[in-house]
């Protein structure tokens, strides 16, 4: 599998978010993402143009895994500074640290079964320990769940 290695510096999130869990996620994520994005130009600090989204697990246990297991799910942008968050915007931060990024390309269908394989098969045979801050991918302006396929990038957080 190709990824590269990256030493992330403090990230600022302002965006929505919800509980979940990994048996109505396909639901609460469009819910989420059809409320922030109509708000997106609220934002006036953003730092890019990459939407996240973003679960924050709070020490899910993947090797015991339960799908009703609730977290945290964000759709959010990175943001410079958190002095100016619109009204009934939530805020995040997530401390620095290294990460293990992964590009993928494909389908939502494809996408599944991609991060299911990293996280039970993958991950437990490499090198690399899980760390828990939260997880999230970077998607690009022209990412659109409505297309067949699209790219973006798996940011997985290690130690």
């Amino acid at each position: 599998m190709k990824y590269r290695l990256v030493d992330s510096e403090e990230i600022l999130v302002v965006g929505l978010s919800a509980e979940a869990n990994f048996q109505n996620i396909s639901q609460v994520t469009p819910l989420l993402a059809g409320q922030f994005m109509p708000r997106l130009n609220e934002i006036k600090s953003r730092k890019n143009v990459s939407i996240l989204s973003l679960q924050n697990y709070n020490y899910f246990d993947f090797k015991t895994f339960n799908p009703k297991e609730t977290f945290e799910k964000w759709i959010g942008v990175e943001v410079s500074n958190l002095d100016d968050v619109p009204e009934k915007m939530d805020t995040m931060s997530i401390t620095s640290g290294r990460y293990l990024v992964i590009d993928f390309k494909g389908s939502i269908p494809d996408f599944i079964k991609f991060w299911q394989n990293i996280h039970s098969s993958w991950l437990p045979n490499s090198k690399f320990e899980l760390d828990d801050r939260p997880h999230f991918e970077r998607l690009p302006p022209s990412y659109n769940p409505m297309r067949t396929i699209n790219e973006e990038e798996i940011w997985i957080p290690i130690k």
